[in-house]
């Protein structure tokens, strides 16, 4: 059963009234000002003169409750299948180690790893599973919460060791890559990481005399196409690029000239996100992004051989 009655909004209520009556007795009005919050404005009316009336024998007469401890409401069968499924994810136990508890042996779960196939995703992902993935992920999470630097050695782009001072701001991760990156104020070796090259991390402290850890500007991008509405064409579109900042505009009959801003780390995957759309698609500006289409058509000519 997905629903239950037990989990509609006058349980919810009567559940919240139960919580601050075991911190102290309930007045009436403290009640009423409870129900318009988490129900319906009508259901004063009945939830009210039910515990006033001792019709629902929950509250006694002095605002206090014959509960001796929260009430809590147990998960669905479905909520169940919904946190079976995510533990099969090995990302989760970047934030999770111990899942023992909600593993649920007599419950399947609503869907595994092998129901999905991501036929654009390289094969060269992130290690979920290593440990000292785990402990920077870990590291740098703590350091997004509470707002710390931290000292980062990496692999730079020729494969050797650089050390820089970080103030993580948010994780991003690629579902194009597999892969996680951390993003903040940096120093002058960038401010931007990914998390697959990190050696090690530690917290530090910026001291006075050295060169404060300062804000690295993005490096925003815009990549300008006309799109042939076929197939649904511009719905996909729309979707696909839900989360980056756009702009679509109808230049004549199914066919529309659409703006697209992006970061430069990402100009690789939007290459590939456009590509993925062939002839409905042609990329009009900047030049350089044309440049970039042409060559990798060119590559992907050349493996064909």
């Amino acid at each position: 059963m997905i629903f239950h009655e037990i989990y509609s909004v006058y349980y919810q209520t009567v559940a919240k009234i139960l919580e601050e009556a075991l911190d102290h007795p309930l007045k009436q009005d403290e009640i009423c000002n409870i129900i318009e919050k988490y129900a319906f404005s009508e259901s004063i009316l009945s939830i009210e003169s039910a515990l006033r009336e001792q019709k629902w024998q929950l509250l006694k007469s002095d605002g206090t409750t014959i509960f001796k401890n929260d009430p809590s409401m147990p998960l669905t069968t479905i909520q169940k299948r919904w946190l079976k499924s995510i533990c099969q994810d090995p990302r989760i136990h970047l934030f999770q180690d111990d899942l023992k508890e909600i593993e649920f042996p007599e419950i399947e779960p609503l869907f595994t790893p092998n129901d999905f196939y991501i036929f654009d995703q390289y094969q060269d992902g992130d290690d979920y599973t290593d440990e000292s993935y785990i402990r920077n992920f870990r590291m740098i999470l703590d350091a997004i919460k509470n707002q710390y630097p931290l000292k980062i050695t990496t692999y730079n782009h020729k494969g050797k060791k650089v050390s820089m001072k970080i103030l993580p701001k948010y994780l991003e991760y690629s579902e194009k890559d597999d892969k996680f990156r951390v993003a903040g104020f940096g120093s002058r070796l960038g401010g931007t990481v990914n998390l697959g090259r990190i050696i090690s991390c530690e917290r530090t402290k910026t001291a006075e005399n050295t060169e404060l850890i300062h804000r690295i500007p993005p490096r925003k991008r815009r990549v300008i196409f006309e799109l042939e509405d076929e197939r649904n064409a511009l719905e996909r579109v729309l979707l696909h690029f839900a989360h980056f900042p756009k702009k679509a505009e109808k230049i004549e009959q199914n066919r529309y000239h659409i703006m697209v801003d992006y970061d430069k780390d990402d100009e690789t995957e939007m290459v590939i996100r456009i590509l993925s759309f062939g002839p409905m698609i042609k990329v009009v500006q900047p030049e350089h992004f044309i440049n970039l289409i042409k060559e990798r058509l060119r590559k992907q000519k050349s493996w064909e051989r």
